[in-house]
Formats: C-alpha cells, structure tokens, sequence
C-alpha cells in the first residue's frame, strides 16, 4: 500500500489515517523465545564439520580442566540515520533512479527486473548516503520507487519512517554457539570445540548479487535460473555460507586438538550484512571462551594469547602493541577490570583493550550500569595512507560495536518487531562514550580493510574488562540484559 501526495508529511499523514486488514501470515507464529529455544536445541547437536584438527573430543575427555559454555546474539538492525529512500522516474521506457545505495550495480539489475526493462534502460544515480553498514546492500526501498514512480507516471520519492526502517530490514543474523575447551596440567589449551548455529546471509540476498553480475543482454529467464540456483544451494545445505562462520573456522592460535561445525538455521526473518558481517559475532565468541580458558588455567589473558600465535606475526604486533598502550598489567581504580581482544578480518589485524566497571544501582536493587572508561586499539592494516580517516574509522567501529554489545537487539512477539525506534533501540550517547585511543601499526604492505575490522574485538574485550572488574561472565549480548538477568549454568573448570 502506497500513499502519494505533495510532501513527505501529507503523506505520513494520509498513510497513518488509513484502515487496513492485513494477512498476518506465517510469521505470526514467530517469537524470539521460539527461536532462541531452537538454536539452543540445534547447538546441542553434531553439527556439520567445518575444520578438524587432531581429536578434539577425545582431548575433551581427558583433560584434567574442562570447560562447556554457551553464547548467544541477538538479530541487530542497522539502523542508518538517514532512513530507507530512493527517488525515481520512469518515463518513454526508460527509468532514472537517485538512491543512496551501496550497490548500484545490484539495484540497477533490480529495478529493470522488477519494471520488465532491459538493464540498459536503467540509470542509477548513487548519492551520499547517510549511514550503510550493509544494509544499502539490499535494494527493496529502490525498487519500491521505481515501482511506485512507474504506477503514477511522475517523479516519486520515496522516504521510510524510522518505523518502517526497524521493521523492515534485512538484519544481523541471530547466532548461537556452543564451546567446549580443555586446558592441560601447565593451563595451556588443548583442546576446542567451536558448534555455530545461525542464517545463512547469502540464502536471502544472495540473487542480488548474482542477478548484478549478469550480463546485461543475458536472457531474463536464464538470469533469474541463474540468480535462484546459488541461494537455493544454500537454503538446502548444498553450500555453506561462509559469511556466516568467518572467524571462527579460521581461529588462529595454536591448539592441537580442534574442530569448528556449523548448523544453518532457518527462519522467516529475513537476514542481511551488517558491518563486519559474521567477525561480528564469531569475535565475540572466540575471544571471550579463550579468555574463558586462560582463567581456567591460570594463565594471563595477554601472555596466553602471546605464546598461541606465535605462528601470526601480525596478530603478535597488534596485540605487543595495544598491551603496551593500554599499561596492561598496571595498576587500576577499585572495581574496574581490563579485558583483552584480538582478531582479524578483512585483511586486516585490530587488538583492543578495554577498562570498564560496574556501577551499583543507586536503591542498591538493580543490576547496576556499566561504565567503559577507556578503550585503546592497536590496528595493522598495511600501509596507511590517510592516518586521520583511518582513525575515525576506528572510533566509529568502536562507538558502533558498544552501542550493540551494550544494549541492541530486535525481538519478535506475534512475528512483529518490537523495538520500532531509539526509544528502545538505544544507542550509545554522548555522556557515555569513552575515551578511544587508536594506534596505527606502520607497514610498507598494501592497504587492507579498515571500516569494519575494529569492530569485531569490542564485545569480547569489554566482556572479559567485565569478567575481571565484577568475577561474573555474561555470555549473552547485550551486556545490559544479561547483567539483569540470574546467572547462567555455571561453566567453571570441572575435573
């Protein structure tokens, strides 16, 4: 249902005022209790192997220190400041749209296939945009206007509410995963087991990309063969998505005894990129159960990490860098902890250390509030040719993975989201935002990634700053919410 009119607010107005009957389908059915059961039954299982090394299961079994644990993440949306929009024109047989798009090629591809034109009837004029993240990656908004444009036979701008734009994205995968690990007499590892549950990104927007790479004249029924073969392998399992367990298949330090399985989940909640894609949460993971491990034997979470990557020169120079920044081993207030996260993603190294309390509630009742009171990261990303942006780009990762680590995540009642604005999709405010210090590695190597590999080692880092400030792990983002809720199934080292 479309409303056209004058302005943007005559027709916010005249859209509200209407009286629809909508049928709600079978995602009415869908909550996130329902699915968060699912995922935790599926990571329970086997799993499909990923990565194997040694015998990790046997390992597990005979080690004197032994570790089970669970994480769990939220879907996350994007939201961008600027909301969905895209203005088009489709007049003689020919369409113009002006879009702030992040693949222009994909959305040309989908307005000619959804109006029936040729490719080279299509001209998309990408503007400025405020805020991707992966979510401009998809083109439903274009194709609306040019829909819509094509209907009315005039120039169409289309503008979503913040509304629309909470309800309707394509969203940050939910995952969860299961780790087991096992530390030897001397609290070294041996052993991990590492099974992931969660979507497969490319099963939903997978056709996008395909149906771009197409050649223009391609035959429009062999393009959408094309376009539906790919995502199908996915859907089925023929495939696995790699998006979804990048990170975690490529663990790198050295354990003798490993294994990595995954298990695609399905679900009716359409899932997209978002910034730094499956390191967003793999991260999480890993850096958190190894903190896990390095408790459990003794061990100083840096100096663990220093002897098992050995075999990585650059994980070593970021981490020896933000370790020597940070003062790590210093030194801190009464009740702040210092936690520690490495990883790399997208050609690129970034470490991070974070110091961060809790403070109790004023009624001495509540969970209390996290403080982050510095956050110092060290990143290698070959040769550095705009140091400043390169450094924005590090404290917009940062403010990005705190406002999710700390408090973000989409829910579902009666298939309907539930967090439709800021007013409960919060973000980190001005007041609460730490001190970020950024420390680039100098490197003669060619450029590598820099706008979203700082944000995957937040959540870990601030996680383990929380475990050592307050002795208690929170496995489950965001921090807020688990801070509130009983402790889970204790994971201590059991003989």
């Amino acid at each position: 249902v479309a409303v056209v009119a004058p302005t943007y607010w005559q027709a916010r107005r005249a859209a509200d005022s209407l009286q629809l009957e909508w049928a709600h389908g079978a995602f009415a059915e869908v909550t996130t209790s329902s699915l968060r059961r699912s995922y935790h039954a599926m990571a329970r299982q086997p799993g499909e192997t990923l990565r194997s090394q040694g015998d990790a299961e046997r390992a597990l079994g005979r080690a004197p220190v032994a570790l089970d644990a669970t994480y769990e993440l939220p879907y996350l949306s994007h939201t961008p400041m600027e909301p969905m929009n895209a203005t088009a024109h489709v007049q003689d047989g020919r369409c113009e749209v002006w879009a702030p798009t992040q693949a222009p090629g994909i959305a040309r591809a989908q307005v000619a296939d959804a109006l029936g034109l040729d490719q080279r009837d299509v001209e998309i004029h990408t503007t400025m945009l405020g805020g991707g993240f992966g979510r401009r990656l998809v083109q439903d908004y274009a194709v609306e206007a040019a829909r819509i444009a094509a209907r009315v036979g005039k120039p169409v701008k289309v503008t979503w509410s913040r509304e629309d734009d909470q309800n309707n994205d394509f969203y940050r995968p939910m995952a969860v995963s299961r780790v087991r690990g096992a530390v030897d007499a001397a609290g070294t590892p041996v052993a991990w087991s590492h099974h992931l549950v969660t979507q497969s990104i490319l099963a939903d927007v997978g056709e996008d990309f395909i149906a771009a790479l197409a050649p223009a004249g391609a035959p429009r029924p062999l393009a959408r063969f094309a376009t539906k073969a790919a995502p199908a392998a996915f859907r089925r399992g023929v495939m696995v998505d790699q998006t979804a367990v990048e990170g975690a298949k490529e663990l790198p330090y050295a354990i003798p005894h490993l294994r990595v399985a995954f298990t695609e989940a399905h679900s009716a909640v359409k899932a997209g990129f978002w910034r730094a894609v499956g390191h967003s949460h793999t991260a999480f993971v890993t850096e958190s159960f190894l903190d896990e491990l390095a408790h459990a034997g003794k061990q100083d979470p840096v100096a663990l990490r220093r002897r098992l990557l050995r075999d990585h020169p650059r994980h070593l120079r970021v981490l020896e860098r933000v370790a020597s920044e940070a003062g790590w081993g210093s030194p801190l207030p009464a009740g702040v902890g210092r936690g520690v996260a490495v990883h790399a993603s997208f050609r690129s190294v970034c470490a991070q250390v974070i110091e961060a309390s809790v403070e109790p509630a004023s009624d001495g009742r509540g969970p209390g509030t996290i403080r982050i009171h510095r956050v110092v990261a060290a990143l290698d990303c070959g040769r550095v040719v705009n140091p400043q942006l390169v450094r924005a780009q590090v404290e917009s990762a940062v403010v990005f993975g705190l406002s999710a680590a700390l408090r973000q995540q989409i829910t579902f009642e009666a298939g309907r989201v539930q967090e439709t604005n800021f007013h409960r999709y919060r973000l980190l405010r001005l007041h609460e935002c730490p001190r970020i210090e950024v420390h680039l590695i100098d490197s003669e190597e060619d450029p590598t990634g820099v706008g979203e590999p700082p944000l995957p080692p937040v959540a870990g880092a601030l996680g383990n700053a929380l475990f050592a400030a307050t002795g208690r792990r929170l496995r489950r983002l965001p921090f807020e919410l688990a801070l509130a809720e009983p402790d889970l199934p204790a994971t201590e080292p059991t003989p």
